[in-house]
């Protein structure tokens, strides 16, 4: 390998004189291009000719035997490859560019990107994700562009393995693709793999971990060179003879500073003290410190001064904060987005607001509403109220469900139905139902003041209160959990006279029939009896329904054992 190696450089070399001989190279390429041989024994320099002669190599081996677009875009690669190359030789000799510079310094590579990536444009070609695969991973290349850890780029290593991880999504798509039909697409996808992971990554890791290594300060940067002078120089007999470079006399040495003690003592003697060291000097001086400073009068004094009082103003009072539902108005919204979905957002005193052009694939979001009235014509899929104030909504039929969250006094209305109705976080809301809604599953969650009317034949309808307070007693073996307000107010339908009119009934045609025939006397109590017996435990049953305390319920039990025992013993009073 060292004897190729030789062979190369001597090549180089002859290359460079015959250019310099022939006049194609001006000065400062030459000055450049001298650093050639020496840049090229670089063992980082070295070490990346074998990852192209190695790993690289075995990818365009693999793309040969292929042929057609893929040997295409592996040339490519293989550019891109060189390129490289000679931007890390360029580094070595230039200085540290700053952004502008930088884009200078990578504009061959990608133009060697914008290459590959061209390949993949327009309509899909043949092996795209061959295509798609060799572009996506040129950009691990870039790593070269890293100036540090504030540039806005990982960190060499990181960004080679993130590339290829980007790349590898289309590179195992040519595996699935061709794993069991040609194993020459297989070859060259393992060898595209083991290119980057882990050739590429552990040649950066090594070699280049915290980005490439530049020049001193005193190189030339990677810009344009200077324009040279317009007047050609007057050409003489000795001109054409190469000079010599002049030989750069040594630095004289610096000057031997000066004693430390003396410098000090020069400087004490010639400067005054300063600081807290001219203060001690002047007390030690003995002289009268004090004479200086002005005498404090009495009206001079905190105490005897007018424009100060000892009253202390209190601040002004903020404004109070806004409670839980308190909301920052934006501004109105009403429209249909996507054709899916209405939304109505800030509406402030609208009374009158309607959507009538709506289906069952359509939802409804209202947020944000105040002092406003919203009508829903038709049948939708959702509505949801959001962040609403004293807001009131009308609506026929919903699909799936109508959702109340963080709202404030709001009313609804339901014409038709809806299978469910969920309440969270929200204080004050009363519900109308109509008879199609009497099936409609009602959720309730950290919300209180919530009532139902249902819409029925009376003019006034039946209401019903949801429960939001609770009590919980701890048994031997159990925890007993009861409401503390009203299940329910109960309506005119659960009066006493109806549960009593079939007793009565019932006592009025046994009565007729003992008349009639006297030995069905009997049987009379033991209808009496068992009449008045369910009917005390229906009520006994009731009583513990509309039980408000705790104590009541205990009380409505006593109550219940003592109509049992006395209905027990009536049959006896009676006879």
């Amino acid at each position: 390998m060292e004897k190729a190696l030789v062979e190369r450089l001597e090549a180089a070399v002859a290359r460079l004189e015959e250019a310099i001989a022939s006049g194609s190279i001006s000065a400062s390429e030459r000055a450049l291009d001298g650093d050639l041989p020496a840049a090229a024994t670089d063992p980082a320099i070295l070490a990346f000719d074998e990852l192209v002669e190695g790993p690289l190599g075995r990818v365009v081996a693999a793309a040969e035997k292929i042929g057609g677009k893929v040997l295409e875009t592996t040339k490519v690669l293989e550019e891109a490859f060189g390129v490289e190359k000679s931007l890390l030789i360029k580094a070595k000799q230039s200085q540290k560019p700053d952004i502008a510079g930088l884009q200078e310094f990578v504009k061959p590579l990608n133009d060697v990107l914008t290459k590959a990536q061209a390949l993949t444009e327009g309509r899909k070609p043949e092996y795209f994700n061959h295509l798609k695969t060799t572009a996506d991973s040129l950009s691990a290349l870039a790593w070269i562009a890293f100036l540090g850890k504030d540039c806005g780029m990982s960190f060499p290593t990181a960004h080679v393995e993130e590339c290829w991880q980007m790349a590898e999504f289309y590179n195992n798509k040519v595996l699935v693709e061709y794993r069991n039909s040609n194993p020459d697409h297989v070859e060259w996808s393992k060898a595209l793999k083991e290119l980057y992971v882990p050739n590429l990554r552990d040649y950066v890791k090594k070699n280049y971990p915290l980005g490439p290594v530049w020049g001193p300060a005193g190189a030339a940067g990677p810009k344009a060179p200077a324009p040279t002078p317009a007047t050609p120089p007057v050409a003489t007999a000795s001109a054409s003879a190469p000079k010599a470079p002049a030989a750069r006399s040594p630095a004289p040495p610096p000057l031997p500073p000066k004693s430390l003690f003396e410098g000090e003592t020069s400087t004490s003697s010639s400067k005054p003290k300063q600081g807290m060291s001219a203060v001690f000097q002047e007390i030690n001086s003995g002289k009268p410190v004090t004479s200086g400073l002005r005498k404090v009068t009495d009206d001079m004094k905190t105490k005897n001064r007018t424009d100060r009082t000892g009253v202390v103003s209190a601040p002004e009072k903020s404004p109070p904060r806004g409670g839980a539902f308190s909301f920052k108005t934006g501004p109105p919204k009403m429209e249909l987005q996507m054709g899916r979905k209405w939304v109505i957002e800030n509406q402030v005193g609208k009374k009158e607001l309607v959507i009538d052009d709506c289906d069952s694939k359509q939802s409804v979001y209202a947020y944000g509403c105040k002092d406003s009235v919203l009508q829903v014509k038709g049948k939708v899929n959702n509505i949801t109220l959001d962040k609403c104030t004293k807001t009131g909504i009308l609506f026929t039929d919903v699909v799936a469900a109508f959702e109340i969250v963080n709202c404030n006094g709001v009313e609804v209305q339901c014409q038709g139905s809806a299978p469910t109705i969920a309440i969270d976080n929200t204080s004050g809301c009363q519900l109308y139902l109509g008879k199609d809604a009497l099936g409609a599953s009602i959720t309730t969650a950290k919300s209180s003041e919530v009532n139902i009317l249902v819409l029925g034949s009376e003019p006034d309808g039946d209401w019903y209160i949801l429960l939001n307070s609770f009590c919980s007693i701890l048994c031997r073996y159990r925890c007993n959990t009861h409401c503390q307000n009203s299940f329910c107010i109960r309506s005119r339908m659960d009066s006493l006279l109806p549960r009593l009119l079939p007793i009565l009934l019932g006592e009025i045609f046994f009565s007729f029939v003992c008349i009639l025939f006297p030995p069905m006397f009997f049987l009379f109590f033991f209808f009496l009896f068992f009449s008045l017996f369910f009917w005390a435990i229906d009520r006994a049953s009731h009583f513990y329904q509309e039980t408000p305390t705790v104590q009541s319920y205990y009380r409505c039990s006593e109550k219940k054992e003592a109509v049992n025992g006395v209905f027990m013993y009536l049959p006896l009073v009676s006879f």
